[in-house]
């Protein structure tokens, strides 16, 4: 048997050995992770590249695929204009609007529904029933419900983002430990200090995690509906450019809606993480 510290001694620690002969980790995994990912866009553009240039027809087709140059000077020289930039700014204007809003509404029906039995009885079914529509589908009784395109564009928007985060809401809300909210009680609080301290704090992390799911399920609804109806956006930009058979410009715009929904996801986990300051980080193998 193993031997027990006696009480008063410190707690016997183990320390695990590392051989000698143990094989290091590869240079690639001691580089740090910035540096593997700023590798592994190289490397995408490294394998895009060879494709377009040895004209690869595996099924596939890669012969009328600009290449990785091809679409670098034709961003520059629609950075170095003004237009592009409407575009941008339309687009960046119609998905925080839509997303604001899907925030609001989301969140505070999520609540709801997660908390008061009559809510979910009520509310949730009318969601559930909407909720498999494709986005697309709304964009012809979109036209028809809203005077304006630009009003059409941000409703679909709005759409789009408030399914994920109404449904992590609800998530978030119903898997709160009952045992805290009793431990409430216990102290005397109503039912409005625990709706307050105790189920907003504990549906927070998956109303951020449906935040984030949100944002990127908008953009993907904003491009469709400024693809179909918009006249102006990022979207809208890049169905033209293939329609006038200008390749390059459409890369150019599918990497600009890459960049700008990564950015808008990563805008969401900064925040969320500054608002849960408890969580603790996860811990992941280096290996």
């Amino acid at each position: 048997m193993g031997a027990v510290p006696e009480a008063g001694t410190a707690p016997l620690v183990s320390t695990a050995v590392v051989p000698a002969d143990a094989p290091a980790l590869p240079q690639f995994v001691r580089w740090g992770r910035p540096v593997r990912r700023v590798l592994s866009i190289g490397l995408f553009f490294v394998i895009w590249h060879l494709l377009t240039k040895w004209d690869v027809d595996l099924y596939v087709r890669f012969q009328n695929i600009p290449a990785p140059w091809e679409v670098l000077e034709e961003a520059v020289a629609l950075l170095a204009g003004r237009a592009f930039y409407v575009h941008i700014l339309a687009s960046l204007e119609r998905i925080w609007l839509g997303f604001a809003i899907a925030t609001v509404l989301g969140v505070m029906l999520g609540l709801l529904i997660g908390w008061f039995r009559f809510a979910e009885d009520t509310l949730f079914p009318p969601i559930e029933l909407l909720r498999p529509i494709p986005a697309v589908a709304w964009v012809p009784l979109s036209i028809m419900l809203w005077p304006t395109e630009r009003s059409s564009i941000v409703f679909i928007t709005t759409l789009g983002a408030f399914f994920p985060i109404v449904l992590n809401t609800v998530h978030g809300v119903e898997a709160i430990d009952r045992q805290l909210v009793r431990a409430a009680t216990s102290l005397g609080a109503g039912r409005a200090a625990i709706f307050r301290e105790v189920v907003i704090p504990g549906a927070l992390p998956s109303i951020v995690t449906g935040l984030s799911v949100g944002m990127g399920v908008s953009w993907i609804c904003l491009i469709s509906a400024e693809m179909i109806s918009g006249q102006f956006g990022v979207g809208y930009f890049t169905w033209l450019a293939y329609g006038i058979v200008k390749y390059s410009q459409v890369v150019v715009g599918m990497l600009t809606i890459g960049i700008l929904g990564m950015l808008s996801s990563a805008l969401i986990r900064v925040i969320g993480a500054r608002c849960m300051p408890w969580l603790p980080r996860r811990v992941k193998d280096e290996a």
